[in-house]
């Protein structure tokens, strides 16, 4: 079963670890930058994890430069906007979606190699997160038959959403 999920919800949070989806523009995104608990960011990096909250969408690194430079009035160098992005991808707070080249905030506390499913409709461009003990167990089984040891399990889905397919 498959459930939609607002994180923000004291009493979602108390439910046992079931399948869920979280569409990014239903999540309360200001949570996410108060999500990571232990992991210290430096104020660059907490300012990159705050503007990926925000957009509650897929953000491409130069696209990432060109909304910090309005926040701060300077451009930053590609290559330090980089580095928080494979800081945060690192220590799970985001996700990069390779088929759009591009970073999104994680939308669930799930851990760093969890398996996570992306539904990105190619008409609306809206993207979803989902997981699953299902896709948790098949993909770790067949990791674990093939002697693989994963880092990262990241399943892009790309098609119509429910409203873009009506």
């Amino acid at each position: 079963m498959v459930r939609h999920r607002n994180l923000s919800s004291p009493a979602v949070a108390s439910r046992p670890a079931t399948s869920y989806i979280v569409r990014m523009q239903d999540h309360d995104h200001s949570q996410c930058a108060h999500a990571h608990g232990h992991i210290k960011l430096t104020p660059s990096r907490q300012l990159v994890l705050d503007k990926l909250c925000a957009a509650g969408r897929p953000v491409g690194a130069y696209e990432m430069i060109d909304i910090l430079a309005a926040e701060t009035g300077k451009r930053p160098a590609p290559v330090s906007v980089y580095r928080a992005l494979d800081f945060l991808l690192e220590n799970g707070l985001v996700h990069r979606l390779a088929s759009r080249n591009a970073y999104m905030a994680c939308a669930h506390q799930h851990g760093r190699s969890a398996p996570v499913a992306f539904l990105i409709c190619e008409k609306c461009g809206r993207v979803t997160e989902a997981t699953s003990p299902e896709i948790d167990e098949g993909l770790g089984r067949l990791a674990q038959d093939s002697g693989f040891v994963a880092q990262a399990q990241v399943v892009e889905i790309t098609g119509r959403c429910k409203d873009c397919a009506a």
